[in-house]
């Protein structure tokens, strides 16, 4: 029987391995793939002798999006707090982020050559996404009394991008970057500059996810080091 690789067991795995990358310094190994080197990437990590050069195709599957620890709780709840996140809000903050994700990543792969599909096959790389420790600085609830939030940056968050075989399930690829989104003065933040700070930082993944590929597919098939066997 073939494998099928599902996301809804790929990706809460993929959230809860994104730990080991986040530390201070980045293992050697992670799952059998070996940490290289990149100018773009926080931390990317390889599969010994992988090749990408068949790849003229692209899935991906929904983000899996998560806020950082104790986020809400820190933003407070109605019954306690002056500017209350409920969890109501706090699921549409998560859901518009997804949906955005998703669409700035299919537009930039797009955009780099690749055609996006729903189907595996044998050019059919399979992508599975996250943001882990999602940081919204300014949530904005719309309550009575409201105050005014401003703040050097509107927050950030942490990549966490799994590449595939979308036939075999074989992993080729993972890759963590964490960014938070700085300015030189504090400025107002609510949901109007949040949606386009994050609109920016998700835009930002997506495309460097994108030049990525088509970087492994030129240096491939790539060496325990990283470095093009060509």
């Amino acid at each position: 029987m073939r494998a099928r690789l599902s996301r809804y067991a790929v990706l809460p795995l993929l959230l809860a391995c994104a730990v080991p990358a986040l530390a201070a310094k980045a293992p050697d190994t992670w799952d059998g793939l070996m940490h290289v080197k990149s100018s773009k990437i926080e931390t990317v990590y390889l599969q010994p002798d992988a090749d990408f050069r068949g790849y003229t195709k692209v899935m991906i599957d929904p983000a899996e999006i998560a806020f950082r620890k104790n986020w809400q709780r820190e933003h407070g709840f109605a019954e306690d707090r002056g500017r209350p996140v409920s969890n109501e809000q706090a699921r549409d903050i998560l859901e518009q982020a997804k949906t955005g994700f998703h669409k700035l990543f299919v537009e930039a792969y797009q955009k780099a050559g690749y055609q996006v599909v729903d189907q595996p096959g044998s050019d059919v790389l399979r992508l599975s996404t996250a943001v882990v420790n999602l940081d919204v600085v300014a949530p904005d609830p719309m309550t009575a009394g409201r105050s005014w939030t401003f703040s050097r940056d509107a927050g950030g968050g942490t990549l966490v991008i799994e590449a595939r075989d979308s036939r075999t399930g074989a992993l080729l690829g993972r890759a963590v970057d964490s960014r938070s989104m700085e300015d030189s003065r504090a400025y107002l933040r609510n949901t109007v500059t949040n949606t386009a700070d994050f609109e920016d930082l998700f835009a930002h993944w997506a495309k460097l996810s994108a030049a990525g590929l088509t970087e492994l597919k030129s240096l491939s098939p790539i060496n325990a080091e990283g470095m093009s066997k060509k």
